[in-house]
This record gives C-alpha cells, sequence and structure tokens, in this order.
C-alpha cells in the first residue's frame, strides 16, 4: 500500500525472517562465530540466550545456511513434546527408526555417532525455545550425550531460548548438565547505531532509491521505545510507513513514531511496547525497596534514642 508512495519494491520491515535481507550487528556476528565454534570445538553443549525478538531465529537460520553437508541436523522449534513424541521426532529429523521403544533408538542413535567418526562427520542438535523444555526432557538431552564413545567428539548439542532458560538450569537436578555446558552466550539488542544501520539495511533492500525516510530524531525514538529490539523495530517502522503514506508525509517525524507507539500501546502494558524485562531488574527494585525501608528503620531509631 505504501510501498510505492516512498519508492520501495516490497515491504522493508515484514516480521517474517528473509534469508536475503539478514542483518548481522556486531553481537550477531559473534553469535554467529561462536556456534560455529561450538561445532567444531567438540565442546557438545552449548546456551544461547536472547531475549524476545532479538534475532536469535534468524541467527539459526543464517547458522544453518552456512553448515556444510557432513553436518547431521536436527532443529526442534517445539519442545512441548511428550518423551516418546520427543525420540519420534529425534528419530525422523535424523533419519533413524522408531517403533516406540527407547532403548532401540539410543542403540541406533549410539551406533550413527560411532558411524559419524569414522567418515569424520558430526551431529548437531539444536534445541530452540529450550527454555520452555521440562526438566525431564532436559535429563534425556544431557543422557544423550553419554552415548558418545570416548574420543568420539561428534555431537553438540545447542540449548536456545529467552532467559528464563538461565533460571531453568538452576534446577539442582540440572546439575549434571551444567557442569557439561562448555559455551554460554547472550545475545545483544541492538544498540542505538545498529538500529540505525538496521533501518537503513531493510530500506536499501527494499529497493529505497534515497534513506532520509525517517529522520533521525524518528530513529532515536524508535531505538528508545524499542530497546533495540529488532521485532519492535519492524512493527513501529511499518505502522509509521503506513500512517505517514495516509496522512501523506514523505518523512518520518519523531512525532508520528509517537503516533505510531500509541496506537501499538496495549492497555496496562507498563512500557509503551511489549518489551522484554530482564529478569535481574524487579530483583534490583526489590533491593532498593529494602534499603529504603533499612534506612527509615535506621533513621526511626536515631530519632528514638537520641534525639527524642
Amino acid at each position: 500500500m505504501y510501498t510505492k508512495y516512498y519508492g520501495l519494491t516490497k515491504k522493508p520491515f515484514a516480521l517474517t525472517p528473509d534469508a536475503n535481507a539478514v542483518f548481522m550487528s556486531d553481537t550477531h556476528q559473534e553469535g554467529l562465530a561462536i556456534l560455529k565454534y561450538g561445532i567444531l570445538s567438540k565442546k557438545c553443549f552449548l546456551v544461547l540466550t536472547a531475549d524476545v525478538g532479538s534475532g536469535k531465529t534468524t541467527l539459526l537460520q543464517a547458522l544453518v545456511a552456512s553448515l556444510d553437508h557432513d553436518v547431521h541436523l536436527c532443529v526442534l522449534n517445539n519442545p512441548l513434546l511428550g518423551r516418546d513424541e520427543f525420540f519420534s521426532y529425534l528419530a525422523k529429523q535424523l533419519g533413524l527408526g522408531w517403533d516406540g521403544n527407547k532403548a532401540m533408538f539410543l542403540i541406533e542413535f549410539g551406533k550413527m555417532l560411532q558411524a559419524c567418526h569414522e567418515k569424520g562427520e558430526r551431529v548437531l542438535l539444536i534445541f530452540d525455545e529450550a527454555h520452555v523444555l521440562p526438566v525431564d526432557l532436559l535429563e534425556e538431552i544431557r543422557l544423550l550425550s553419554n552415548l558418545e564413545e570416548k574420543g568420539q567428539d561428534v555431537l553438540s548439542i545447542f540449548l536456545v531460548g529467552q532467559p528464563e532458560l538461565n533460571d531453568r538450569m538452576s534446577d539442582d537436578r540440572l546439575l549434571p548438565l551444567r557442569q557439561r555446558i562448555g559455551i554460554r552466550f547472550h545475545l545483544s539488542r541492538f544498540t542505538l547505531e545498529e538500529t540505525r544501520q538496521y533501518i537503513l539495511f531493510r530500506l536499501r533492500h527494499a529497493g529505497a532509491r534515497h534513506f532520509n525516510i525517517f529522520s533521525e530524531e524518528a530513529i532515536t525514538l524508535i531505538h528508545k521505545v524499542s530497546q533495540g529490539t529488532p521485532r519492535l523495530i519492524n512493527i513501529i517502522c511499518d505502522h509509521a510507513l503506513l500512517t505517514g503514506f495516509a496522512e501523506n508525509k514523505p518523512v518520518i517525524g519523531a512525532e508520528l513514531i509517537e503516533e505510531s507507539v500509541n496506537d501499538l500501546h496495549f492497555p496496562g502494558e507498563r512500557t509503551p511496547l511489549p518489551v522484554a524485562v530482564p529478569p535481574s531488574s524487579n530483583r534490583w527494585l526489590w533491593v532498593l525497596a529494602a534499603g529504603i525501608m533499612t534506612a527509615f528503620a535506621v533513621a526511626a531509631v536515631w530519632w528514638w534514642y537520641f534525639l527524642r
């Protein structure tokens, strides 16, 4: 609708990841390098966390696209499965048989690891949305690594999810798994400069002939309300372009961004947009509140004994 008005060949801020238009910020480049290292380093377990909408799915897609043919891959994007469903999925993705017998699957999986070792191949298991994996399935995943014989080092297991994954991993029952995590990485959100470069990147890939569609003030405000979250940047920019087209404004200024954010705001939301709040934030608020209460208590005791 607005593409012709702004001289674009397609919508630049579609929410569906575009394999031909992947913007790699510094943290995304570092994350991709670490994922690749996680396959080559033979450390078996890797944990990658990222806030909602920070681009971890795009990062995983970039990793998968870069894999060589000698890597046997299984990606599980929906981990809310029962145990039998879990093993059935693994078997299907890895080309192994499954008749409902877990013991037979484990035997076949062990043979596959041995064959890959002899051929110089690798096996990569990626569990996305791992923060919702039940503890019993996380334990099953850990036990899969026990099937590697000493010196094989062909199996890599990536646990990818939101920061809540760290809380899930703190369960006492998962101590053996925590001790096997060789690499941890958290995917950061965009800085202001990365937000600017991301917007220009998406406009360029949408055929823009000029790149001053968003003013500097608009970009600054976009970064502020989105807190550098790529998915929210897309939503804001798309809505702002639609509003700008409706109001016949060739340049998107800060006032149009404010208008778009107000339209997108959910009633009762603490922030202008549904941005992930780091788990530690609430904890620090409690610490601050406790400190203030303690200060008042000390002041009251001082007044009672010495100044009354």
